[in-house]
C-alpha cells in the first residue's frame, strides 16, 4: 500500500509540473508574441486614425513617402547594418536563394492569375502581382525582425529589399509605363526594365545597406561619432514607415472577393510555407530559416500602390488586399512566430 501510494504521488507530482511548465510556456510565448507585433500594430493603428479623422491628409502621403524611403529607412538600415560582424553578413547566401525564389515565383504566378482567371488589365494586374509578392519589409520588417531575432534582422531586411528592388519592382514599372505610353511606345519592354532598374537601384533604400554591406565586408567599421550622428535619424525609420502604411490603408476603400482572398491566403499563408519548404531543401541552418519564414509571412507591401499612382492606375483590389492582409497579418503572424523555432 506504502508503494502504491508513493508511486501515485510520484506520477501526481511530475503531471503538476508538466502543467507548471506548459503554462509558463504558454506564458513566455504570448509574452513574445505581444512584444513583437504589439509596437508594430499600435503605430499602424495610430497612421490608420489619423488618416481615417482626417488629423493627417491620407491622400497626398508624397511627403511623407520621400521622408521615410529616403532618408529614415535608409539610415536606419545604414546603421544597423554597419554595426554587425562580417559573418552575419557571409551567412546570408542561402537567404538570398530562397528570397529570390520566393519573390519571382509568387510575382510570376499572381501576375499570370490576375490576366487569364481574375480578367484584370496587364497594368492593374502587374500592381496586384506586386502587392502581394512584396512584403511589407519596409516598415514591418525592421521591427519585427529586430524584436524576433535581434540585430542579424536588418540585413535580410535589407537584401529583401534589394532583391525586390533589381526585380519585381523594375519589371513592374515597366509593365506600368507601356501601359500607359500604349502600343506604339518607342523602343521595347526590355528596354523600360533596364531604366527603371537603373532608377530603382539609385534609390537611396536600395544603395545605402549595400554600402553598409560592401563597408562592413571590406572590414571598414564606421566611427562612433558617424554612428551617433546618424541613430537619431534612423531611429524614426520604422516608426514613421509603420504611420505611413497606416495612412495609406486608411484612403482604402475596401471590398472583398475571390481576387482579394487569393491575395490573402497566398501572402500570409501559402508564401511562408514556400519558403520553409525552399529552407528545408536547401538544408538552410534554423536561424536563417527563422528570418525566411518570418520576413516572408509580413503582410502585403504598399509599393503596388506608390508606384502605380504616377501611372494613373488606381487598383481597388490591390488596395483592399493591402489593408486586409495587414488586418489578417494579426493573426497569421502570431501563428508563425509562435511555430517559429527559439532562439533565446
Amino acid at each position: 500500500m506504502g508503494d502504491r501510494y508513493r508511486t501515485f504521488m510520484e506520477i501526481r507530482g511530475k503531471s503538476f509540473s508538466i502543467a507548471i511548465t506548459a503554462e509558463v510556456y504558454s506564458f513566455c510565448m504570448v509574452h513574445e508574441i505581444a512584444t513583437a507585433l504589439l509596437p508594430v500594430f499600435f503605430a499602424l493603428a495610430l497612421g490608420f486614425g489619423a488618416g481615417l479623422r482626417g488629423y493627417v491628409d491620407n491622400r497626398n502621403v508624397s511627403s511623407i513617402n520621400k521622408l521615410v524611403m529616403d532618408f529614415a529607412i535608409p539610415v536606419s538600415l545604414f546603421v544597423s547594418i554597419s554595426s554587425t560582424d562580417r559573418s552575419d553578413i557571409t551567412a546570408h547566401a542561402g537567404y538570398i536563394v530562397v528570397t529570390v525564389v520566393a519573390l519571382a515565383v509568387v510575382y510570376a504566378v499572381t501576375l499570370v492569375l490576375q490576366q487569364k482567371a481574375f480578367g484584370l488589365q496587364k497594368a492593374e494586374a502587374a500592381v496586384q502581382a506586386l502587392t502581394v509578392a512584396f512584403p511589407n519589409y519596409a516598415s514591418i520588417g525592421l521591427p519585427l525582425s529586430a524584436a524576433v531575432v535581434g540585430a542579424r534582422g536588418a540585413i535580410a531586411v535589407a537584401i529583401g529589399l534589394a532583391v525586390g528592388a533589381v526585380t519585381i519592382v523594375p519589371f513592374s514599372l515597366a509593365v506600368l509605363e507601356d501601359s500607359k505610353l500604349g502600343p506604339n511606345a518607342p523602343g521595347s519592354t526590355l528596354s523600360r526594365f533596364g531604366g527603371a532598374l537603373g532608377k530603382s537601384v539609385c534609390r537611396p533604400i536600395f544603395w545605402a545597406p549595400m554600402l553598409a554591406i560592401v563597408l562592413v565586408l571590406s572590414g571598414v567599421h564606421m566611427p562612433d561619432l558617424v554612428e551617433k550622428t546618424l541613430t537619431p535619424m534612423g531611429q524614426a525609420g520604422a516608426g514613421a514607415a509603420l504611420f505611413l502604411t497606416g495612412l495609406l490603408l486608411s484612403a482604402q476603400k475596401v471590398s472583398f472577393g475571390p481576387n482579394v482572398a487569393y491575395g490573402i491566403v497566398v501572402k500570409n499563408g501559402l508564401m511562408p510555407l514556400f519558403v520553409w519548404g525552399l529552407c528545408l531543401l536547401l538544408g538552410l541552418d534554423r536561424l536563417t530559416t527563422t528570418e525566411a519564414v518570418l520576413l516572408t509571412a509580413i503582410p502585403c507591401g504598399f509599393f503596388g500602390l506608390v508606384f502605380s499612382a504616377p501611372f494613373g492606375v488606381q487598383s481597388r483590389v490591390a488596395g483592399s488586399t493591402l489593408m486586409l492582409s495587414t488586418v489578417a497579418g494579426i493573426a497569421s503572424l502570431s501563428v508563425v512566430i509562435a511555430l517559429l523555432p527559439q532562439h533565446a
